[in-house]
């Protein structure tokens, strides 16, 4: 049976709620891999290597994760790494219609892989890469939804001139 789990996102920043996910999914499967997604239908705040830089420090104490970036189907780069489950995360009962959609749309395209999810601790479900990085464009102090790696590169990009 494939142990590996693929817990695929644009984490752009990668939040406490993301490191919550990821821990957890780290005692319950051999092998959890953060994928991080390219995107190129959002304009993300970090570049995918910067996002990928900003994961591997934050999950550093975790053996059994590894981070990597792709620019593929997540159900196809979940077949070429070997892992048979994909990890969604859901904060409130407004990410389930969404997820649930996803998840059917995967299954369908890969009904090899399952999609599992995982609900974050209770301290860490109003906690939102796209809230985080619109506090700390406005200067707002964002350290106690992020690791202090990403709260400096959010403070580094703030003052960083435009353009």
């Amino acid at each position: 049976m494939n142990r590996g789990v693929m817990y695929p996102g644009t984490f752009d920043p990668i939040t406490n709620g993301h490191l919550d996910i990821a821990s957890r999914a780290a005692k319950m499967f051999d092998r959890v891999v953060i994928a991080i997604a390219a995107n190129p239908g959002k304009t993300p705040l970090f570049p995918l290597e910067q996002r990928i830089t900003l994961a591997r420090t934050a999950l550093a104490g975790i053996p059994n994760i590894e981070v990597m970036g792709y620019a593929k189907l997540t159900v196809e780069f979940a077949r070429d790494n070997g892992l048979g489950f994909m990890l969604r995360g859901l904060r409130a009962v407004s990410d389930f219609e969404f997820e649930f959609q996803l998840a059917n749309m995967s299954r369908h395209i890969a009904p090899d892989i399952e999609t599992v999810f995982l609900t974050p601790k209770e301290q860490f479900t109003f906690i939102s890469s796209t809230l985080v990085r619109e506090i700390a464009v406005l200067g707002g102090d964002v350290s106690e939804f992020v690791h202090p790696a990403v709260a400096e590169a959010l403070k580094t990009k703030r003052r960083a001139p435009a353009g």
